[in-house]
């Protein structure tokens, strides 16, 4: 994915931040509300506020950015080597719903749940 369009990067790091939970890419509720998830664009997050708190969580640990996430080592260790440049989350501690975990399957993208501690 060379060249890619790199995601919005937060305009604030306080309690506002949100990371998509198939994707991990970390922005303010409102970005999400405003351009949706650049990874995900069939999660359809734009202006629909259910929808971001479905598939986006505000509990999630670190934040790592990825300027070429296909060249980079932990950008592959972290299995977001093929997502566009921008700020992600290490991990997320919540699932996707089994409602959003089958539109994932049905668009053909792969989604790894989180690991159970």
């Amino acid at each position: 994915m060379r060249n890619a369009q790199p995601a919005q990067i937060p305009t604030s790091f306080g309690h506002e931040l949100r990371a998509c939970l198939r994707c991990r890419l970390v922005k303010t509720y409102d970005q999400f509300r405003e351009s949706g998830c650049e990874n995900c664009p069939f999660f359809n997050l734009h202006d629909d506020n259910e929808r971001i708190s479905d598939c986006t969580t505000p509990n999630f640990n670190g934040i790592i950015s990825m300027m070429d996430p296909s060249r980079s080592w932990a950008g592959r260790w972290l299995r977001i080597g093929k997502f566009v440049p921008g700020v992600y989350t290490l991990a997320v501690s919540e699932a996707l719903s089994e409602d959003l975990q089958n539109l994932c399957e049905d668009e053909r993208v792969q989604y790894v749940p989180p690991k159970r501690a």
